[in-house]
């Protein structure tokens, strides 16, 4: 029968035995993958907006996903915060045991995630295969040409590589990673606000409140305006000066000269005193860093251009900044970085912090602490940032830091895509909620206005009811006027610390500053390195037509110490509900 075949019966027996054999290790493998997602889901899972049913629905996406990229090495970074440790210690190893990708999640300082991106943009070496980077960059990403935008992945080489439940509505940043042409770059995976922090326990104590209406005229509470603001540091400092035994101060801040530096400043501060123009999330023509922009092209940042980096706002807000860490904070804040001043307050003899990241909510709700009572609450607040006389209605008011998936279009094809796979296990339905418990920087709707939150929320001190106001949308990340952050960026801290220092005024430093902003937008205009929206500067002329003109640069008040304004942080809380539920 077999005679005239062309293989032996040994050989078709082998073949047959093989195929079975490969069935049976490829129904392993299966296996292997989904046993992997189950026990995930069951041990370290267990907090979602998902049913646990639903949740391994969206991991059999991932297993399936991912078979044509099982075995790659894929390596990822980010910047080293709680989020981002829960991903790499957490989730990376859950991704690599789900999908067969070996995924390695590397933490760096913030500044060395922006150097490497910097080398592998300017390189197309590949160094990463995806960033968590801030949005910070939209700017630069969106001219340089040199992202692969998360829209065109979406919608292009990714489309079937895109989880059906990613659900964009829910993301709560989409505003800040989308460009001006209205396409999606980025996708975010943490963010925090820069708000007001307070001690709750010493506002609400009879003899303090007594003592400060007496002095001041009006009542200790949540400072509206700087004006307050000043007033409640001066007087913590200057008629307190201690409670219980130990020395107090009204205020507290950083002042070495360090890059951290600039981001006090890029980091809104100025949009806080109210120096640029209205819109969110950014404001238009002139923005939270002074840069005008007409038709997506930067035309200046200094005054004489139509700028406000060194407007009379902009120069009020850089003395304030001065004045506030001399005469109210601990005299050591002068030399601290912004990582060294972040847990200052958590250690009890502070009373406030107009520049307080929520990226520090963690660390100052442990046990124990002298900011936390016997039940384990928190004896603080977080609340809105206080506004400058420049400040009006419809204006951002504080900043928020977005870190969000970026990918480059010099990382090959294949890897980009299996780096695209993680980036949305990172941010999935299934994993989002456990992450927010374990960093506090939300990134969902969902997961903000879940059951695990409102039982959260009284000992994390206002961040829940911030992330559930409508306020929220206040506060922005640096937009898209900037077209090449890293490089402007790190003219901030070096000019900052003139005016900190006393080496220059305040006026001195910011006309410094913008002057050297407008070179390096004069060097990006000539070089035609940039694919759009490149720079068009204008000719310098007298600041006073500018000042003439409406919106920013706003010319100098009259009265910049206008009174100042409080309000019950209960009373606060409650406009905030009452603005949800209209």
């Amino acid at each position: 029968m077999f005679k005239n075949n062309k293989y032996p019966r040994t050989l078709l027996l082998s073949a047959a035995i093989g195929a079975v054999s490969m069935g049976l290790s490829l129904q392993v493998s299966a296996d292997q993958y989904s046993d992997a997602a189950e026990k995930w889901v069951n041990d370290s899972f267990k907090r979602s907006t998902l049913t646990k049913e639903q949740q391994l629905k969206e991991m059999a996406w991932f297993i399936k996903a991912a078979e044509p990229f099982r075995g790659m090495q894929i390596n990822v970074v980010s910047e080293t915060i709680a989020t981002h440790e829960y991903e790499s210690s957490v989730l990376a190893k859950a991704f690599s045991d789900i999908t067969g990708i070996n995924l390695t999640h590397t933490l760096i300082q913030e500044g060395d995630v922006i150097e490497k991106l910097q080398t592998q943009m300017q390189s197309g070496r590949n160094i990463y295969d995806g960033y968590v980077n801030d949005s910070d960059l939209i700017g630069t990403h969106v001219r340089y040409g040199k992202v692969v935008a998360v829209e065109d992945i979406m919608n292009g080489e990714g489309k079937d590589l895109t989880l059906p439940t990613l659900d964009l509505d829910d993301f709560i940043g989409l505003d800040f990673t989308t460009g001006p042409d209205g396409k999606l770059y980025q996708l975010p995976t943490q963010q925090f606000a820069n708000l007001y922090w307070f001690r709750a326990d010493w506002f609400e104590r009879d003899d303090l409140k007594k003592q400060f209406k007496d002095i001041y005229g009006y009542d200790l509470g949540v400072p509206v305006n700087w004006s307050a603001y000043e007033d409640i540091a001066e007087f913590f400092s200057v008629h307190v000066k201690e409670i219980d035994g130990k020395k107090v101060y009204g205020h507290m801040d950083y002042g070495k000269k360090d890059p951290s530096l600039g981001w006090r400043f890029t980091d809104a501060w100025f949009s806080m005193a109210g120096a640029g123009d209205k819109g969110l999330p950014n404001g238009l023509p002139v923005d939270e860093w002074g840069v005008r922009v007409e038709d997506c092209h930067p035309v200046g940042s200094d005054v004489s251009r139509g700028g406000a980096t060194n407007s009379p706002a902009a120069v009020y807000a850089t003395e304030k900044y001065v004045d506030w860490m001399g005469k109210y904070a601990p005299p050591e804040a002068t030399g601290m970085t912004f990582s060294e001043s972040g847990p200052v307050p958590a250690q009890g003899n502070v009373a406030q912090q107009i520049f307080w990241y929520t990226a520090f909510t963690a660390s100052m709700i442990e046990e124990g602490l002298p900011v936390v009572n016997e039940e384990g609450l928190p004896k603080w607040r977080m609340a809105p940032s206080p506004r400058g006389p420049y400040w009006e209605e419809g204006m951002k008011l504080g900043y928020q830091d977005v870190g969000s998936w970026t990918f480059l279009n010099s990382t090959p094809e294949k890897r980009r895509l299996a780096a695209w796979l993680y980036a949305q296990f990172t941010v999935s339905k299934t994993v989002s909620l456990e992450k927010l418990v374990a960093g506090l920087t939300p990134i969902r709707d969902s997961d903000i206005n879940s059951d695990v939150m409102t039982e959260m929320a009284p000992k994390l001190g206002g961040l829940v009811e911030f992330y559930r106001s409508p306020a929220r949308v206040q506060w922005t990340p640096t937009g898209t006027n900037i077209p090449d952050y890293p490089k402007m960026a790190q003219l901030w801290w070096q000019y900052v610390a003139q005016a900190a220092s006393g080496e220059a005024t305040a006026q001195e430093a910011l006309d410094g500053l913008a002057k050297a902003q407008d070179r390096v937008m004069e060097r990006l205009q000539r070089a035609n390195v940039l694919a759009t929206c490149a720079p068009k500067l204008n000719e310098p002329r007298d600041p006073q037509y500018w000042f003439d003109q409406p919106g920013a640069p706003k010319p100098k008040l009259a009265n910049e110490k206008v009174q100042g304004q409080t309000v019950p942080y209960d009373e606060l809380v409650k406009t905030w509900e009452d603005a949800r539920e209209s």
